[in-house]
């Protein structure tokens, strides 16, 4: 199942009509609210540490260009071959390049948004190499020929009965069953003999360290771990805003990340990789790659605006707490990022005139604002982009690709004339005087709008007739 965002409508009119999938998101948001608020019981502490991860976002950001130059260095330093991709093509390519090279047909991922963006899993199988998902959302999702729903847990989407008839369909010898650590266990035994049959394996990074050249990767089951120290190659990806300029930058981070996402104080698994297998070493890949993608990134970065976008640690927290995606879920966006987040950041990376509706797919409680761990301003993005959506650009700040994509000359007509009623008194006194004379032509009946609201009835009697009744 792959939608798109220009269906942006007729996606969230289906999800809608889908009591299944409401309960399962009601029920998972409700959970990963409740585990964040718990994580956050000092309301102090949790606004230093938002402070600090902020400020941390911010000042990495300002120094982006040289900190990814320095990351190159110091990951080079280290053994690891630094490679750069403008766009999804060169990323794909690259990929299938260092594939090729090593006589590799299978390849085991690791959970990495960044993969799902370029679709790696598609690219590569018609290059003939197989990419299999081990994180175990990841693979419930890709057994379903699906994307995931939810950029921390990608098969939020599903109960327990929709898995097991998933896995009594794909998995050969399953014995139809909703116990969960039954079903967990299934996965597992599968996954387990591809990380030894596999000579490529793919991750994710999490913070890219510019001061010592060391990736960091988050996770609770493991699976990031196999894959970056069994197979013989190892190649990693990630946006280009990742990086961190110190190593003493990645804790406060952290913190902040596994609280919102999961409400963790910490995570399972966190993995630390500065290079490959030295010779004195009896495990971990041969060749480490470090893919850094641009992709859209770089038009954020110069609107000193947007760029507060790129400030995400990816935790999710804006998608729990969002009403509609909440309702709606992750697939009716049709795009990697759902919710608040990808509301903002799909614009960069595909356009408006894919993602025109995205934007106003918002109900601009600020909710999202709120809890975002590095304090992104989510609904004034959200305002912005509405506008870039339908004007030209402002001056001195780079057009969006697709900039006016969503404009309408009927609107601009509509907003004209109350523009120039508004900015003439004489003109709006008299507008305002014939409105009220014909309100006795107004429907009795207004269609949709009456069918939980009653149309306006004139007042029994005027505000003059009771102010006097007061006055008396």
């Amino acid at each position: 199942m792959h939608n798109q965002p220009q269906l942006f409508h007729p996606q969230a009119e289906a999800a809608l009509a889908n009591p299944e999938l409401r309960a399962n998101f009601r029920g998972a948001m409700d959970y990963l609210r409740d585990k964040r608020k718990a994580a956050f019981a000092d309301a102090d502490e949790e606004q230093a540490i938002r402070d600090r991860a902020e400020a941390i976002r911010q000042r990495c950001l300002s120094k982006l260009p040289e900190l990814l130059e320095q990351l190159e260095a110091n990951c080079t330093a280290n053994g690891i071959r630094v490679h750069w991709a403008e766009n999804a093509e060169q990323a794909n390519a690259l990929f299938a390049d260092i594939i090729r090279a090593h006589g590799g047909t299978l390849a085991v991922k690791g959970k990495s948004m960044v993969s799902e963006e370029i679709e790696l899993n598609h690219q590569m199988e018609k290059a003939g190499i197989r990419c299999l998902e081990s994180d175990m959302g990841e693979y419930i999702v890709q057994l379903g020929n699906e994307t995931p729903s939810h950029i921390i847990m990608p098969a939020i989407h599903k109960n327990k009965r929709q898995v097991a008839d998933l896995f009594a369909e794909h998995v050969p010898g399953f014995q139809h069953t909703l116990d969960v650590d039954t079903l967990i266990q299934t996965g597992r035994n599968v996954l387990r003999e591809k990380f030894r049959e596999a000579h490529i394996g793919v991750s994710g990074v999490n913070f890219a360290v510019a001061e010592t050249g060391t990736l960091c990767l988050v996770e609770n089951e493991g699976n990031g771990r196999m894959c970056t120290t069994v197979p013989e190659v190892h190649i990693a990806i990630t946006g280009i805003e990742k990086v961190v300029e110190f190593l003493a930058d990645v804790p406060p981070l952290f913190s902040a990340l596994t609280r919102s996402a999961t409400g963790q104080a910490i995570t399972t698994y966190f993995n630390m990789i500065s290079g490959p297998r030295k010779d004195d070493e009896l495990d971990g890949p041969r060749e480490v790659h470090l893919v850094l993608l641009d992709n859209g990134r770089s038009q954020a970065f110069v609107d000193e605006e947007m760029r507060k976008t790129l400030q995400c640690i990816r935790c999710g927290a804006c998608m729990n707490h969002c009403p509609v995606y909440t309702r709606i879920g992750g697939h009716a966006y049709g795009t990697v990022y759902p919710g608040p987040i990808g509301k903002i950041i799909s614009p960069h990376l595909m356009g408006l005139e894919a993602t025109k509706d995205l934007p106003t797919a918002s109900s601009l409680c600020g909710a999202c604002g709120e809890v975002c761990p590095v304090r992104i301003p989510i609904p004034e993005l959200l305002q912005r982009l509405r506008h870039e959506a339908k004007q030209d650009p402002r001056p001195g700040v780079p057009p969006l690709r697709g900039q006016k994509a969503a404009a309408s000359r009927t609107e601009a007509v509509i907003w004209r004339s109350f523009g120039l009623v508004t900015s003439r008194p004489a003109l709006y006194r008299m507008l305002t005087w014939c409105a009220t004379r014909l309100r006795g032509l107004m429907p009795k009946k207004l269609g949709p709008w009456t069918r939980c609201r009653t149309a306006p009835q004139p007042a029994a009697r005027t505000l003059r007739e009771l102010m006097a009744e007061r006055n008396k």
